[in-house]
């Protein structure tokens, strides 16, 4: 895993979530995790990995809005078996 897709993983699992994660990275990211991502109606992107499925809404200003979308992330995330490795 490249040290941006890292990153991007460490910061939706941080606590308190960040604001500043944008959607190009964490899209990037689900892609190299193994991820189907498809744009759909309404401004939203389907994603799925490993079993599990979940659409997301595409944030306008290209950074996610809020603290509720980080953790609707975190969770899809969590459900598909991903989270950020401890320790080194």
């Amino acid at each position: 895993m490249s040290n941006r897709h890292r990153r991007t993983l460490d910061q939706l699992f941080r606590h308190p979530a960040p604001m500043n994660i944008k959607w190009v990275d964490i899209v990037h990211m689900l892609e190299f995790l193994g991820a189907e991502v498809e744009v759909v109606h309404g401004g939203r992107e389907k994603v799925r990995l490993n079993g599990e499925e979940q659409s997301f809404h595409i944030p306008h200003g290209k950074t996610l809005d809020s603290k509720s979308e980080v953790v609707q992330i975190r969770h899809f995330l969590e459900r598909a078996g991903v989270a950020p490795e401890k320790g080194d």
